[in-house]
């Protein structure tokens, strides 16, 4: 068998395949603008948080429409999760692809929620640069929660309220 010489960046692309994993099964309950509940084939429930995006938390304003934008896109449907890592609380990490359609950069698309910067280096490039220019265009266009002239983003909103 032929040796093949490979780069740091390879090994570490390699190593970064490896440890993702996909998931996937059928939405049966979502909790928020950026959190679903998953029932695989094997009819095991993941808790699924969307990767790179923060959306407004229930209590916020457009709290409830980012729910129902995740729900109307995502709930009864099959998905893909293409998931990256596991959260603090146990939650599967990952980008939900139902239809071909990443729902995480559309709900950042509709204005339902925040490209997540402080988590951005967890994603590939290619979606860090989508991402942010998503909610560029969904600001500029006052699109959801950008009619606000300064909405409070979920994580200072979650300080605020400890």
């Amino acid at each position: 068998m032929p040796w093949v010489k490979l780069t740091w960046s390879a090994l570490l692309l390699l190593a970064g395949a490896l440890n993702a994993a996909t998931l996937q099964g059928k939405v049966i309950g979502v909790a928020d603008g950026d959190t679903v509940t998953l029932l695989d084939d094997q009819k095991n429930q993941h808790i699924i948080r969307l990767q790179g995006i923060d959306a407004p938390e229930k209590a916020q304003a457009f709290g409830n429409k980012s729910k129902q934008s995740l729900h109307e896109m995502v709930h009864g449907k099959e998905v893909f999760v293409d998931v990256q890592k596991k959260d603090k609380y146990g939650r599967s990490v990952g980008k939900i692809l139902v239809n071909q359609t990443d729902a995480c950069l559309e709900q950042i698309k509709r204005g339902m929620a925040w490209h997540y910067k402080q988590y951005a280096n967890e994603q590939s490039p290619e979606d860090r640069d989508v991402y942010a220019q998503a909610e560029s265009t969904a600001r500029a266009q006052s699109l959801g929660l950008w009619k606000d002239k300064s909405p409070t983003p979920p994580w200072a909103f979650r300080k605020q309220n400890k």
